[in-house]
């Protein structure tokens, strides 16, 4: 499985570009989206990538983040969405603009992706909607692990009151963490900083042990009433 490429970018077409890893050429399908972050022609490039594989045809698909890869690889587990697809509609919303629309259960926002039609976005919403709070999940996940790599973070037990004991330092560290990242995934989707926290902070409260995926999964449910 080549789930990555490293090299120079030696040709731009409409919706693939050849990348030229150490003498070997690779034809790379991406999205607009992708495409217009890439560098010019002879310049360094990485991409991360999906292989996918058919009786008769071998095609690589390119992502700028591996939050990008995993949203496409969501999309295409949907009936009727085959790669290019998938490209189509994480070239038109991005990964934040996917995880809003299935949040919101927003099929015009689907639809709007050349090639996706009214009952194509409808399964999508359907089959996804459940199953994107693990994407985003991961998406906090990642942001905090490469600011994780440029902040070195103390941790600190919490005072609680009343006879309760404090959590042990590595529990109270995954625990602020899980909040953390559930806030952050939050407030991408558009939520105010203040109900976002204030839908978490409770969660967390009634399920001490949720990890992050929980946490927004729950915390969608007690903001769905205010969903734009």
């Amino acid at each position: 499985m080549i789930g990555k490429l490293s090299g120079r970018l030696d040709w731009r077409g409409g919706d693939q570009v050849l990348i030229d890893v150490r003498g070997v050429g690779y034809i790379v399908h991406v999205s607009e989206r992708t495409l217009a972050a890439l560098p010019g022609v002879g310049e360094a490039v990485a991409l991360y990538t999906e292989l996918v594989v058919r009786e008769d045809l071998l095609q690589l698909f390119g992502f700028a983040t591996m939050l990008d890869k995993e949203w496409h690889k969501l999309l295409t587990t949907v009936q009727g969405v085959g790669a290019k697809a998938a490209l189509a509609i994480m070239g038109t919303l991005g990964a934040e603009g996917v995880a809003r629309a299935l949040t919101l259960g927003d099929q015009r926002a689907i639809q709007a992706a050349p090639g996706v039609g009214p009952k194509l976005a409808q399964r999508v919403i359907l089959e996804l909607k459940s199953k994107a709070p693990t994407i985003m999940a991961m998406g906090a996940n990642l942001a905090h692990a490469a600011e994780a790599d440029e902040t070195v973070l103390e941790p600190m037990t919490p005072v609680v009151a009343g006879p309760r004991k404090a959590l042990p330092p590595s529990m109270a560290q995954t625990r602020a963490a899980s909040t953390a990242d559930a806030l952050s995934a939050l407030m991408n989707l558009g939520y105010a900083q203040g109900e976002a926290a204030q839908a978490v902070s409770t969660i967390a409260a009634e399920q001490p042990e949720a990890d992050t995926s929980t946490l927004i999964r729950a915390a969608l449910k007690l903001l769905a009433p205010k969903a734009r």
